[in-house]
């Protein structure tokens, strides 16, 4: 990383102050980066470097992540972030955009691309279709009225839970290779770095709402979302990792609820393909920008 970073600035969505990064260069066109869940705005930082030139590149911390509000009631529903990124944009004031997107930043930033069509150029996103058809199945296989049961105690548990402490940043940043092992040292640091507060105890936490691992029973309705998607007029990439838990479209079906998609798989790749296979990434995503 060159020493140049960004700036970090904020607006304010449903009463909530919500950060994000500015690499500057207003005036070129502007490019949103949107991060996955429990994740951070400076995990874009090389991506960001990459395209910083040609382009004005500004990332969001969703709200309960980096440093954005947490919600007062712990509940994080996709739509209200949404509203967020819908909120960015117009804050922005700049329009239409070209958006980068990674798991849940990937569901929030489709659906944008859907109910505000007129306001997406081309939009990219990395494994952010959600639960496969399949998985949806297996998990509805419960009935819904154990299943808010199960939601009822998670919650509470979540209440009383207190965000994990770390006596140092070495063991936050083991913590981290522990969860992708196809990260490099460099870049494990890196997401380690600014994705933790230091506690007043001289402990460090991450930064991420606690909540965040107890998410709703069920979203909106699947017809709903496969109307969104195919309501999106922007030319859409569809980045899948071979490695990765997550189900590529291509071939599970859900393709088919797109009018302008294209689907690419890295392999040596999980779920954070643009960290695994940077250079591939972004050359991939040059060509298709």
């Amino acid at each position: 990383m060159n020493g140049t970073g960004p700036t970090s600035q904020t607006f304010i969505s449903q009463r909530l102050r919500l950060n994000y990064l500015d690499w500057g260069n207003r005036g070129k066109p502007p490019l949103v980066l949107v991060h996955g869940g429990r994740d951070h705005a400076r995990s874009w930082d090389w991506t960001a470097e990459a395209l910083a030139q040609d382009w004005h590149v500004v990332a969001m911390d969703h709200r309960g992540h980096g440093d954005s509000d947490w919600v007062s009631d712990g509940n994080y529903r996709s739509n209200d972030m949404v509203y967020d990124l819908a909120q960015f944009v117009h804050q922005l004031g700049v329009g239409p955009v070209t958006i980068v997107s990674h798991s849940m930043g990937g569901n929030v930033a489709l659906r944008y691309a859907g109910v505000c069509p007129e306001m997406v150029r081309k939009i990219v996103a990395i494994e952010g279709l959600g639960p496969s058809p399949e998985r949806q199945a297996e998990m509805r296989a419960t009935p819904y009225s154990e299943r808010f049961a199960e939601w009822i105690g998670k919650k509470r548990s979540a209440s009383g839970r207190i965000p994990r402490k770390y006596d140092s940043i070495e063991d936050a940043f083991a913590r981290m290779i522990e969860e992708n092992s196809y990260l490099t040292p460099e870049q494990a640091r890196h997401l380690t770095i600014h994705g933790v507060n230091r506690n007043e105890d001289g402990t460090y936490s991450w930064k991420f709402d606690p909540h965040l691992n107890v998410w709703g029973i069920e979203d909106i309705a699947d017809r709903f979302l496969e109307e969104l998607w195919g309501s999106i007029t922007a030319p859409t990439l569809l980045l899948y990792g071979a490695d990765s838990w997550a189900s590529n479209p291509q071939k599970d079906g859900r393709i088919k609820h797109f009018n302008n998609a294209d689907v690419i798989e890295f392999e040596k790749a999980g779920h954070w393909l643009h960290h695994d296979q940077f250079d591939r990434f972004i050359r991939v995503l040059k060509e298709f920008l």
